[in-house]
C-alpha cells in the first residue's frame, strides 16, 4: 500500500509538472468545467470499467485519428489524456486516478496476458503417432499437415 501511495505521488507531481509546463510554455488551455457539473458517480464507474463502450455511447467528444488509435489500443490512458485536458484544473485528484488506474489496467492486461495461459499440444497422427509425453524427444517444429493441434486454455489464481 506504502508504494502505491508513492506512485500515485508521483504520477500526479509529473502530471503536475506536465501541465504547468505546457501552460506557461505552450500557452495551452485547460479546460475550468467541474466534473461533477457534468458526470454522475455512474458515468466515472462505468468509464473507469468500459472505458470503450462508455467512450462510444456517451457524450464524450470524439474524433480524429489519434483518437481512434487511442480507443482501439489503450481506451484507458484515451480517457486519462481526455480527464487531464478537460479537468486538470477543477479535479486534479480526479484526474491522478484517472491515470493510476489508465496505467495500472494497461499494465496488468499485458501481464495477463503474456502469463503463458495458452498451452499447446500437438499429436502425431498416423501409424508412428506420439503422444503429448513424447514431444520433449522430437523437435518443437516439426509440425505436419497431418498433426492434430489442440489448444487448452487456463486461468491461473
Amino acid at each position: 500500500m506504502k508504494n502505491l501511495f508513492w506512485r500515485g505521488l508521483a504520477v500526479f507531481s509529473v502530471l503536475l509538472v506536465a501541465t504547468t509546463l505546457m501552460i506557461d510554455i505552450f500557452k495551452l488551455q485547460f479546460g475550468t468545467v467541474n466534473f461533477w457539473d457534468k458526470h454522475g458517480l455512474f458515468f466515472l464507474i462505468s468509464i473507469a470499467i468500459f472505458p470503450r463502450l462508455t467512450l462510444l455511447f456517451s457524450s464524450v467528444v470524439f474524433g480524429g485519428f489519434i483518437w481512434w488509435l487511442g480507443f482501439f489500443f489503450c481506451p484507458r490512458i484515451l480517457v486519462a489524456t481526455l480527464a487531464t485536458v478537460a479537468y486538470f484544473h477543477t479535479n486534479p485528484v480526479l484526474v491522478t486516478l484517472s491515470w493510476l488506474i489508465a496505467l495500472g489496467g494497461e499494465v496488468f492486461e499485458k501481464w495477463g496476458l503474456g502469463r503463458g495461459r495458452f498451452r499447446v499440444h500437438t499429436y502425431r497422427a498416423g501409424p508412428f503417432g506420439a503422444s503429448p509425453r513424447d514431444e520433449q524427444v522430437r523437435p518443437a517444429n516439426s509440425i505436419q499437415d497431418s498433426d492434430v493441434i489442440e489448444a487448452e486454455f487456463t486461468k491461473k489464481s
